[in-house]
């Protein structure tokens, strides 16, 4: 049996873990569905769409605790976090220069002569706001981790 501590090039900051990666299978749709329970009630309670998609956002800090900060990197990839970013503005945008296009102001739901247009507005504009803060903070996060990541390897 060996005494000496493990070279510096074998560690790594990702650490197999069946115990992990079975807990982060199961929570992670639990998680998932929570935070859109929260974007989807800011309008009537507390919660909204940057709590929704900061929670959101920590299932793929989950799956990088999980199985590996590269292979989540990959999985989602730089396309899907601009894709949700983009999406979020995008809805954002069309929701409120679509009441302007109406006649009313900007996110003045009234306009759209739906019923209860207010309520599913502010549910539209919160969902759009989480997707644009869970593609932040999962964006933020990769590059947080590849900075660390840099600097261990300068220090070896």
């Amino acid at each position: 049996m060996s005494t000496n501590p493990p070279d510096d090039e074998s560690r790594s900051a990702y650490v197999e873990s069946p115990i992990i990666m079975t807990t982060v299978r199961i929570i992670t749709p639990f998680v998932f569905t929570f935070g859109l329970f929260v974007m989807f009630h800011g309008a009537g309670s507390s919660g909204g769409g940057f709590q929704g998609g900061v929670i959101v956002g920590t299932v793929v800090f989950m799956l990088a605790v999980a199985f590996g900060t590269e292979s989540t990197r990959v999985w989602a990839g730089p396309k899907l976090l601009i894709a949700l970013i983009s999406l979020g503005v995008f809805a954002f945008l069309l929701i409120g220069l679509g009441s302007v296009v109406l006649g009313g102001g900007f996110l003045e739901y009234d306009v759209y002569g739906i019923k209860d247009a207010s309520k599913y507005g502010i549910e539209a504009v919160e969902l759009a706001i989480g997707l644009v803060v869970s593609g932040t903070v999962t964006g933020l996060f990769f590059v947080i981790v590849s900075g660390i990541q840099d600097n261990v390897s300068d220090t070896q």
